[in-house]
Parts: structure tokens; C-alpha cells; sequence
């Protein structure tokens, strides 16, 4: 074992006098987590961080389902066409119904999602979006006030 330290010893020696380790990423910075709490789960963290990938993915998967649901509206908006909102929600629904088959995961009530539902929400938004917006009223006339007298009442007239 000594033979084998000594080789690397000398490997790493003449690696720093070639200059390899000069100049490295995140030379000089201190070490992230350093000083904080032991966490079992840092490398899933930092793996989700440095991808940019969405926590979502670590919910079982009826919660995912669940989440995909409440997004339906805003997933479906900006589709060009009724067969393409029905294809959308007929690959959620076929989703759902192989979970359905088969749970996994906390006990989660999930439903498959009405298509035609989804369709008249989509219609309606559309036709909201294409109707032209009507002029505006016009401001309403003050109304007439009759003009004050400015005596007090308990004053009398000089006749």
C-alpha cells in the first residue's frame, strides 16, 4: 500500500509544478455546506439545482398527477386546436388510469379529467379573448345640485 500512496503522491507533485491544479473552478471559494446540518438528501438537492430541474419530480406520483390537474386550464390555453386540448387530456387521463391500475404512493383520490369540460373552459376563454372589448362609458354627469345660500339659517334678513 505504500508503494501505491507513493505513486500518487508523485503524480499529484508533478501535476502541481506542470501548474494542472492553477486556475481551477472555484479556486478561493469556501465549500457550499460547509458548517451546516449533515442532509441525506443534499445530493438530490444540488442535482435539481444544477440542472434546474423542478422539485415536482420528487412527489409520488399521485400527488404529480394531481398537481398535472390543477394546471390543466393553464396547459391548455395556448393550444391551437379542439383535437389537440382533447389529445392533451386523453394522454393525462391515460396516465391517471395506468397509476389507477396499478398505485403506488399515498392513498390520493385522482379522477380522470372530463375532456368535454376542459373543451367548453377552453372555448369560453377563447371567445372572451377574441370578443372586442366594449367602448367605454362615458364618465357620468355630476349631479345638479341646487345653489346653496350660504346665510345661516338662525340669521334674519336685515328688511
Amino acid at each position: 500500500m505504500d508503494r501505491w500512496d507513493a505513486t500518487v503522491e508523485a503524480r499529484i507533485r508533478t501535476a502541481q509544478e506542470r501548474g494542472e491544479f492553477d486556475n481551477l473552478p472555484g479556486t478561493g471559494k469556501p465549500i457550499p455546506g460547509r458548517g451546516q446540518p449533515y442532509d441525506e438528501s443534499w445530493w438530490i438537492k444540488s442535482f435539481l439545482e444544477r440542472e434546474a430541474l423542478p422539485t415536482d419530480l420528487l412527489l409520488p406520483t399521485p400527488l404529480q398527477l394531481r398537481r398535472r390537474i390543477e394546471q390543466v386550464p393553464d396547459e391548455v390555453r395556448d393550444l391551437p386546436t379542439e383535437e389537440s386540448v382533447r389529445a392533451f387530456v386523453a394522454d393525462l387521463n391515460a396516465q391517471i388510469v395506468a397509476w389507477l391500475r396499478t398505485p403506488t404512493g399515498p392513498r390520493v383520490v385522482v379522477r380522470p379529467v372530463d375532456a368535454d369540460g376542459v373543451v367548453r373552459r377552453w372555448r369560453a376563454e377563447r371567445q372572451t379573448a377574441a370578443a372586442p372589448d366594449p367602448a367605454p362609458a362615458p364618465p357620468p354627469a355630476p349631479p345638479h345640485r341646487a345653489r346653496r345660500s350660504w346665510r345661516l339659517p338662525w340669521r334674519r334678513r336685515a328688511a
